[in-house]
């Protein structure tokens, strides 16, 4: 039988995305392009093991140049750190249809906030125009909130500085571009946050394990 998608050359698996089978060359060149391919895709799977992830250092050039994330922020701001990766992962879980570049796109958004905070003490307010970034926006923001305030009930103040915030969303930004596969419909990021938590939802506050997890490109 013809492939389901280009329908001269032989199919040769099955592609969950489409529901029909379709030829190895189709698979490799529509593979989160054209096709939204669901994370338990083998085919999928095993491309990502083939797949080397960027450098942070390359990151670090590419995003907020300007913004130095100090080493050991991951430890002082671990859980945090686990908090916010937790909440991206959720919306990845509730909305199929975010991906890799819409999380990025609030990292970036909510980050260029807080630069814009930490250099002038302005908080500028500017909503994104794409409904999906927006909501991750928030939820990203709602996480910094109920920090703080958990901060606050427990030593009666919040040690929290917005340059930590700004660290934190930059590490995060840089993060996702190093493992983004950067096709349109990648969700390897989003994936590879995922992984981190195993499937254990409780993981608000977050094992020892996973902080370390996460900066490990």
């Amino acid at each position: 039988m013809a492939c389901a998608i280009c329908e001269t050359r032989k199919e040769k698996r099955f592609c969950p995305a489409v529901h029909g089978r379709i030829c190895p060359t189709c698979c490799g060149t529509a593979r989160e392009v054209t096709l939204d391919c669901p994370s338990e895709c083998p085919y999928l799977q095993q491309a990502r093991r083939y797949e080397r992830p960027r450098e942070l250092a390359e990151a670090e050039g590419a995003l907020f140049p300007g913004i130095e994330v100090p080493e050991d922020l991951t430890y002082r701001r671990e859980p945090l750190i686990v908090a916010l990766s937790y909440a991206l992962v959720q919306a990845g879980r509730r909305d199929r249809t975010l991906r890799d570049s819409d999380a990025m796109a609030a990292l970036n958004h909510v980050a260029k906030r807080y630069e814009t905070l930490v250099n002038s003490g302005l908080f500028y307010e500017a909503p994104t125009a794409n409904p999906v970034q927006q909501v991750v926006s928030m939820e990203l923001e709602q996480t910094f909130t109920r920090y703080r305030e958990a901060e606050q009930k427990k030593l009666g103040y919040s040690s929290l500085r917005d340059s930590e915030v700004l660290q934190i969303l930059v590490l995060l930004a840089r993060l996702a571009h190093a493992r983004t596969s950067g096709r349109p419909r990648s969700r390897a990021f989003l994936d590879f946050l995922a992984e981190g938590f195993q499937e254990r939802d409780s993981l608000i506050t977050g094992p020892e394990e996973a902080g370390s997890r996460l900066i490990v490109p």
